[in-house]
């Protein structure tokens, strides 16, 4: 198993660190960018964690609708323009955060954040990188999606570090320019873009049975439904586990800035996440590492659930960031691999809705039990379960796949 090569990485860094910037940009939409300000959104407008995840959750389900009708695009249109178009919106979405002045307007606000942050800049991220590269697609993936983990990483302890010297609104209008200025970026890198149109059928990679499924044939099939509970989990909790995190942090009776220093280890993580399953994903396929990879997350809500201590925290974020770093990988390589890249744009614009959902879900319900008197460390225990269910229901799936399957990687 070797790293991804200096002259790979030359040869194609123009559009590796298009996906590597298309995922970073993606930050100002994620949950843990956005929960950052939890603290200071329901202090101002009077909400609990349920009425505060509830307008959260509502804003995230109708992302997650319009990405079903709208995340196709990325089949027929050059990566630099619907990049531009992506961060203007965004870019749009955040100058709405920092003048928002009543609790109802949120809802529309987190819409926007999350359709063109969490929802398309990643999708567009991952789907340029699973079409443009065939045999070196799990190290391409892994290039870019360091983006997330970058974001991750230095967005949190900056902007928490920032607020106690800069009004919160005035920051969401830092997040507005970052984004614009991401747009001249992409249009210096993508001079020369490699495109849908521009593949040849040759160049076009096929799934089972060995041609391209539409979005609809792919539904029809068992083996997308039992990846779905896969895809969902990490989505819900995940985006709970950080949305919570003012709330987790008092009742672990740590201090918020020490769970957010606790952030750029869960980044390291991560990154080593990402790289060794992109690695992993070209030498042995998808089939089984969608087998495996949720189990170092079973294992770090289990520990962060049961230990209090700011050192086994730290052990939940290393296996907590190893789950999320294959997360952001194998699943994108999985669609492409068993079900062809000629409309993957599509099919992933359909899983990604879907996961867009899982992340209103986890922080809804999470937060109406925490409201219960349930708080949400005694809650993990029960969390870790359902990943370990849902790493089995794919194995049934793959199995049920059979001969259709035979000739897939992995």
């Amino acid at each position: 198993m070797q790293a991804p090569s200096t002259a790979f990485l030359r040869a194609n860094a123009p559009w590796l660190t298009a996906g590597l910037l298309l995922a970073f940009s993606s930050s100002y939409g994620q949950t843990y960018f956005i929960s950052l300000f939890a603290g200071e959104i329901m202090a101002e407008f009077g909400l609990s964690h349920g009425e505060w995840s509830s307008i959260y959750g509502a804003g995230t389900l109708m992302s997650a609708a319009l990405m079903i009708f709208v995340g196709g695009v990325t089949d027929r249109f050059r990566v630099r323009f619907l990049g531009a178009f992506i961060m203007l919106g965004l870019a749009a979405a955040c100058v709405s955060m920092s003048a928002v002045n009543t609790a109802w307007v949120l809802i529309p606000v987190i819409f926007a954040l999350r359709f063109f942050g969490q929802g398309m800049s990643s999708h567009l991220s991952s789907v340029a990188m699973a079409r443009w590269f065939v045999a070196n697609r799990g190290k391409a993936l892994a290039v870019a999606t360091i983006g997330f983990a970058l974001g991750e990483s230095v967005l949190p302890i900056t902007f928490v570090s920032l607020m106690g010297h800069v009004d919160w609104r005035l920051l969401w209008l830092v997040a507005a320019v970052l984004a614009l200025l991401a747009i001249p970026a992409l249009a210096l890198l993508l001079r020369r873009e490699r495109t849908p149109q521009s593949l040849g059928e040759h160049e076009q990679s096929p799934g089972m049975g060995g041609r391209h499924w539409t979005r609809k044939e792919a539904m029809h099939h068992p083996l997308f439904w039992c990846a779905v509970p896969l895809i969902v989990g990490p989505a819900a909790f995940l985006t709970a586990t950080f949305f919570h995190q003012v709330h987790l942090s008092a009742e672990k009776g740590w201090e918020h800035l020490q769970f957010v220093s606790l952030f750029p280890v869960y980044t390291a993580a991560t990154v080593t996440g990402m790289i060794g399953s992109g690695l992993l994903i070209d030498r042995f396929g998808t089939g089984r590492l969608m087998q495996l990879y949720q189990l170092p997350m079973a294992a770090a809500f289990v520990l962060m659930g049961w230990s209090s201590g700011l050192v086994w925290g730290g052990a939940s974020m290393v296996l907590l960031g190893l789950g999320h770093g294959i997360a952001v990988t194998v699943p994108t390589a999985f669609w492409a691999d068993y079900f062809g890249t000629r409309h993957l744009g599509s099919i992933r614009a359909l899983a990604t809705a879907i996961m867009v959902f899982g992340t209103a879900l986890g922080p809804v319900i999470t937060g109406w039990v925490i409201d219960a008197g349930v708080g949400y460390d005694r809650q993990m225990p029960v969390i870790a379960i359902y990943f370990i269910a849902t790493s089995a229901l794919i194995g049934v799936g793959l199995r049920a796949a059979g001969p259709l399957a035979r000739y897939v990687r992995g």
